[in-house]
């Protein structure tokens, strides 16, 4: 895998229609957001991924490859998340591919069959995408030396946001009492989050990848649930929520509404944009822990 500090200039551009600019393909939506606040208009961004696709289990179709070979960029998150990625980009042929989590401490998976792997999820924290915007602006202005100072100045407003977001974020959740503050989920995707913001996180299986809901996982967090009195459960987008409405059924809890995580809404939803996604999630989060503690047997929507 090619590192950031390898030269990303091509000797010769690659063929493609009539917008001329650099392409730069992402793995999935969020990252493709990413990416275009720092390139703004002088590069050509788009994901391999379409909104709604669960990133974890992906499999590349042969227009997929055929679209990562003509690119002159490919930015992945890593840590684990696109279990695909190196077959894919293999296939692709010498496109450059930078890892926007590389250089960052992963947060370790506790449990289960992932024990001991990385968390990916790490752009879930406005803390730690702000490592990802850093990433991108290096790969982009080695990509195209010309454009490096719109990049940079791109990048630092676009922090400048993240940063407002994180004070944001940080003084609504301080809101709530910490013994209050737990996020429940169907997949461990908050850890990030969980972790710069003081509060804990319980789910029914570690990534998608690995989302067999076992009767185990479901007893488990049941019990949890009832013990910390947590009011209100999500699910995420890109999986069925089947289960978790189960789990809130059983515990007493109420579900809650759906998160985002793997990818945006479209463009008339509610996370259109990471930042959108962010406050979407966490708007939600507030609204469900604030509530009073839901009634025997739970209430659904």
């Amino acid at each position: 895998m090619l590192l950031v500090s390898c030269a990303l200039q091509r000797p010769e551009p690659r063929s493609r229609d009539s917008d001329a600019r650099p392409v730069v393909l992402t793995t999935f939506t969020v990252l493709a957001d990413l990416a275009r606040q720092v390139a703004g208009d002088r590069l050509r961004v788009e994901s391999i991924t379409k909104q709604g696709a669960e990133i974890h289990g992906y499999q590349p179709t042969p227009s997929d490859v055929e679209r990562a070979s003509r690119a002159d960029l490919i930015l992945e998150n890593g840590l684990g998340l696109e279990l695909w990625a190196r077959r894919f980009t293999a296939a692709a042929g010498d496109v450059p591919t930078v890892t926007l989590s590389e250089g960052l401490t992963p947060l370790l998976i506790e449990e289960d069959a992932y024990a001991g792997k990385p968390n990916p999820h790490a752009w879930m924290s406005p803390q730690r995408a702000m490592h990802y915007v850093d990433r991108a602006t290096l790969a982009f202005s080695r990509l195209d030396p010309e454009g490096a100072p719109l990049f940079r100045a791109n990048a630092e407003a676009y922090k400048a946001r993240l940063r407002a977001l994180d004070q944001e974020l940080r003084a609504s959740l301080a809101a709530i009492p910490a013994a209050r503050r737990v996020l429940v989920s169907c997949e461990g995707a908050f850890s990030y989050l969980a972790r710069d913001y003081g509060m804990q996180e319980a789910y029914l299986w570690p990534v998608n990848a690995e989302s067999e809901v076992t009767p185990q996982r479901m007893t488990r967090l049941i019990a949890t649930i009832q013990e910390r009195q947590v009011p209100t459960v999500f699910c995420e987008s890109t999986v069925s929520d089947k289960a978790q409405r189960e789990v809130a059924r059983a515990s007493g809890a109420r579900f809650g509404g759906t998160f985002y995580v793997d990818s945006l809404s479209g463009p008339d939803g509610p996370a259109p944009t990471l930042l959108d996604l962010q406050r979407h999630n966490v708007g939600l989060l507030l609204q469900g822990l604030r509530g009073a503690p839901a009634p025997a047997g739970g209430s659904q929507p």
